[in-house]
């Protein structure tokens, strides 16, 4: 007997359209609820290949998502979605999004985008490791991977130049503070960091400071993590610096909104820049100084090459990186 999404819907007591949307990969369910529901329908034997036929496998492209402990897009890469989209209709093709989670089965996940034969493919790298990637290189169709790079793969990439950008902000930083800036570390690990951590050490070394005498405090990637850790810090009496430079700007407006709970005027105490841009950025009591990154154009670059990649077959590889440019604001 066919499953039908109302029985699915009925066994975990959510609405037929809820279902519907999350079986259809479209907006208007959470991703926790839409990981729910494409578990419980590959449980309960949904016959999945009635929605695969609806693709036009000539005309779709994937969008590959790789979920870390069930973090989810936040504003950067949800305007980057955006932006493809737009780049892809313009050339007659559509976006369909694949989210793989920590519990997920990866063989079976990468089994499915295959089977689907997809024209191209978009990887999200961002949080992925070298050996998380590996498995994804059984993908026959033509892939190109975003935010991230490894040199020892073989793969078109385009990424943000983080060292560049990292440099440019700790320079920024040193020229109007006359001081050895501190920094705000992200305790999460990903290459873009790693990057970010590279530049900021490299333009500390350019004016002469020694990297040991900066100032670092690990602190989680998100606003409101980066707020608990950074109080934590200050209670503990923890040394600061008079300027941070900051792994993204979650981290950033974090530390602002501790900075300030405490009694330090920003940026008269301590000046904070970011990386990103986020759209909080400039709404929050100082708007952050922050290194915008043209998601438009990082979005174009990728449509261009993949279906480069799509029409010509070319076994060249390519790597792009991004540059951004400084947004001035009040905290720096």
């Amino acid at each position: 007997m066919r499953v039908t999404a109302k029985q699915i819907a009925n066994k975990l007591g959510v609405s037929a359209a809820a279902v519907s949307m999350a079986l259809n990969n479209k907006d208007g369910v959470s991703d926790v609820l839409r990981h729910t529901i494409i578990n419980t329908a590959r449980e309960m034997g949904y016959d999945f290949s009635r929605i695969e036929a609806k693709h036009n496998p000539s005309k779709s492209i994937a969008l590959v998502f790789c979920y870390k402990n069930f973090i989810f897009d936040p504003p950067f890469f949800n305007e980057l979605v955006k932006n493809l989209e737009f780049e892809l209709k313009k050339c007659g093709y559509n976006l369909i999004t694949h989210r793989i989670h920590d519990d997920d089965n990866l063989e079976y996940e990468i089994k499915v985008i295959n089977q689907l034969r997809y024209a191209g493919i978009f990887l999200l790298g961002t949080t992925l490791s070298l050996h998380e990637l590996e498995p994804f290189l059984t993908i026959k169709e033509p892939m190109v991977l975003l935010d991230t790079f490894f040199s020892s793969i073989d793969l078109n990439s385009v990424t943000i130049n983080n060292t560049a950008i990292a440099f440019s902000a700790t320079d920024y930083l040193i020229t109007k503070q006359h001081c050895q800036p501190g920094y705000l570390q992200s305790c999460q690990q990903i290459v873009n960091f790693e990057e970010r951590s590279s530049g900021f050490y490299q333009c500390i070394r350019k004016h002469h400071f020694s990297p040991s005498q900066s100032i670092v405090h690990s602190l989680s990637p998100t606003i409101e993590g980066a707020y608990t850790d950074m109080l934590k810090l200050i209670d503990q009496k923890a040394p600061l610096a008079s300027c941070y430079f900051a792994d993204n700007d979650a981290i950033a407006i974090g530390a602002i909104k501790a900075f300030k709970e405490r009694g330090y005027q920003i940026p008269d105490d301590i000046a904070i820049i970011g990386m990103d841009n986020l759209p909080i950025s400039s709404l929050i009591d100082p708007s952050l100084t922050t290194y915008q990154i043209p998601k438009n154009h990082m979005a174009s670059v990728s449509v261009q090459i993949l279906l480069n990649l799509i029409q010509t077959h070319d076994k060249n590889t390519t790597r792009v990186m991004i540059n951004g440019h400084l947004i001035r604001r009040e905290s720096a």
